[in-house]
């Protein structure tokens, strides 16, 4: 799998979720952590969420074509940081606060994943021949 299809994957799944934050932030939020959002505060700051991961899905749809170029390697390190950080913070949701939803390992297993793929991605590559 190329970096091309790790950015086209990446665009389309944080843009979904994205949108569902922004549209509709408790229903993803309960499915992820079975928390829900009781306060304004909380529906703006999932909404937030939401808009920097339609940001997120935006630059990988529109990187997608830069394959091995720094900028194409710097937008992987960026989602590969991101990646590893979600995993992170879900599992520390879960083992560490006691939440969990539906969705919730699905979801550190989903960016566990990409973040491998992520390192795959931007290894160096070696000179052929």
């Amino acid at each position: 799998m190329t970096t091309r299809h790790l950015l086209i994957a990446t665009a389309l799944i944080e843009a979904g979720t994205g949108l569902a934050l922004v549209l509709a932030p408790p229903v993803p939020v309960s499915l992820l952590i079975g928390a829900s959002l009781d306060t304004p505060g909380g529906l703006v700051v999932a909404r937030v969420a939401g808009a920097a991961l339609l940001a997120i899905g935006a630059a990988c749809w529109l990187g997608r074509a830069e394959g091995q170029s720094r900028a194409g390697r710097g937008l992987v390190a960026a989602m590969l940081f991101y990646n590893a950080a979600v995993a992170a913070l879900l599992i520390h949701a879960r083992l560490g606060l006691g939440l969990s939803g539906l969705g919730l390992w699905p979801a550190v297993g989903l960016h566990a994943a990409l973040a491998v793929w992520c390192v795959g991605c931007i290894r160096p590559v070696s000179p052929s021949g």
